[in-house]
């Protein structure tokens, strides 16, 4: 019942004015186009900017992380306190830990700001030997790979090589290892120590007084770690050494502070160094593979053993097969002084027992040393890169033939490393005045072939002759003054008549 008094309307009524209703609301059809664009076109713009805002707070909160997690420091669970007996015979432990351990990836951040260095790859403490890629803003003419034995470094420059450093090839290449001069106090030396001194053959004094405490527990893959703080043990130049290895190392910041597990393994170290800055040291102690030191360190240790019957023989009857051979060609590899890195490539006859060899400096490039050695004694003369071979003084060529005049300087012995090498290959043909018994160190490959690498001391000099199982000489290595070794690979072949130089036959008659 309609209460208002006014007449209802009529259902015709009403359905006619719902009609014009509906009719002044429809759109004209001329312009159902514009205003349907002018709605894609709002809901594209809201869309727009709703992906604008989320991007937004998505970078917003991933910097907010990142900022958090470069400036995170664990936070102490309990005040600092002294550390407890059990905590200082962790700490006291835990470089005989790491020697029982043997190896551990390493990832070690030295500097800060534009003077940062990183160094990615491996520790080997049974050796010891440090395998690792050098990079970061402050590497400069360290970047690049690097293999250290404490007291022989050997670098791979590659200036060309990406900013940041990655975990080096496993098997390390073959070619452009330098010898590299060690400085106490500056430079890569004292992180190398540090690393190197993080084992030891016998347990630490017990850290003990105020500078020795538990600061705080954090937690890493291995589970929970305590955090202690205390005085940097001294680096040494191995486990079983004694000696200081650098005195920037043993000068580290007294609030040197460790990261370790309920087992004594340290995971991380924070410490700072003179000349250094601040160093941070992270632990992998997953990733440890077996490391294969490069040629002049050496190569694989092996495991040495006397002589076999056939190996001894082998031995016996080398000079008469080299003899019978004739000659090889030989290149070179030698590191034979501080930043002394030599390259060379020429013929050796056994028959006339006759060397003839084009060498490089790698810090002299332009210049090629000619050395002749006969019967008579060793010569010398300097020449341009390109009257001496040409190549590259990583590759040097062989030198020219046949052998040019020139200022020839002549010795009757052997003066340095390189003669030494050059002499010992010759000599391989004739008697050998053997010190000591003839170990064998290890098996090998050279040129395809598999060898005996048989380590012997002929004079005063420590030699090692990769001998194949066809009685065939391969390769002479020489342990050089610097303690590297260098290497004279030898292919057999057939050799030109290497005359000697007319200027220093002259010399030698004057030497008389």
């Amino acid at each position: 019942m309609d209460t208002s008094g006014a007449p209802a309307p009529s259902s015709d009524t009403a359905r006619a004015g719902a009609a014009d209703r509906s009719a002044d609301m429809s759109p004209d059809p001329g312009d159902r186009s514009v205003e349907g664009h002018s709605a894609g076109r709002s809901q594209a713009r809201r869309r727009r900017t709703l992906l604008f805002l989320l991007a937004l707070t998505a970078v917003t909160s991933a910097a907010a992380l990142v900022v958090g997690l470069l400036s995170w420091t664990p936070k102490p669970t309990a005040p600092a306190r002294p550390l407890t007996v059990a905590e200082a015979e962790r700490l006291a432990a835990m470089r005989v830990t790491n020697l029982r351990d043997l190896r551990a990836g390493v990832h070690v951040t030295a500097g800060d700001g534009a003077a940062r260095t990183e160094l990615v790859g491996w520790v080997d403490w049974s050796r010891p030997l440090l395998y690792l890629d050098v990079g970061g803003p402050g590497a400069g003419a360290d970047r690049g790979l690097l293999q250290s034995t404490g007291g022989v470094l050997v670098v791979r420059p590659d200036p060309s090589a990406v900013p940041t450093p990655a975990a080096p090839p496993l098997v390390p290449p073959a070619d452009r290892w330098q010898l590299r001069q060690r400085t106490t106090d500056r430079g890569l030396t004292p992180v190398l120590d540090l690393l190197l001194g993080l084992a030891t053959d016998r347990p630490d004094p017990a850290p003990s007084g105020g500078d020795a405490r538990w600061v705080a527990q954090d937690v890493g893959a291995a589970g929970t770690l305590d955090v202690l703080q205390a005085s940097l043990a001294p680096a040494t130049t191995g486990p079983d050494s004694t000696a200081p290895a650098s005195t920037a190392a043993t000068r580290a910041d007294a609030s040197t502070r460790y990261w370790l597990d309920r087992d004594g393994r340290l995971h991380k170290l924070v410490t700072r160094l003179p000349d250094v800055g601040p160093v941070t040291v992270l632990l992998d102690r997953i990733d440890r593979p077996t490391l294969h030191p490069v040629d002049a360190l050496g190569g694989r240790p092996g495991l040495p053993r006397a002589l076999t019957n056939a190996e001894q023989r082998r031995l016996d009857a080398l000079p008469a097969r080299l003899r019978g051979q004739g000659g090889a060609t030989l290149t070179l590899a030698a590191p034979v002084g501080v930043d002394v890195n030599l390259r060379g490539a020429g013929w050796l006859s056994w028959t006339a027992r006759t060397a003839y060899v084009a060498v490089a400096d790698l810090g002299v490039p332009g210049r090629r040393t000619l050395l002749h050695r006969d019967a008579a004694g060793l010569s010398r003369t300097d020449v341009p890169a390109q009257a001496g071979g040409g190549g590259t003084a990583e590759t040097p060529g062989r030198p020219p033939f046949p052998v040019p005049a020139g200022a020839w300087r002549t010795t009757r012995s052997a003066r340095d490393d390189l003669d030494l090498l050059v002499d010992a290959a010759v000599g391989a043909a004739g008697p050998l005045a053997r010190r000591g018994v003839p170990v064998r160190v290890r098996e090998d490959l050279a040129g395809g072939r598999t060898v005996d690498v048989v380590e012997l001391r002929v004079a005063d000099a420590r030699l090692r002759y990769w001998i194949a199982r066809d009685g065939s000489l391969r390769r002479v290595e020489l342990h050089t003054g610097p303690g590297a070794w260098a290497q004279l690979d030898l292919d057999p072949a057939v050799v030109p008549r290497l005359t000697p130089p007319a200027r220093a036959a002259t010399a030698r008659r004057g030497t008389r």
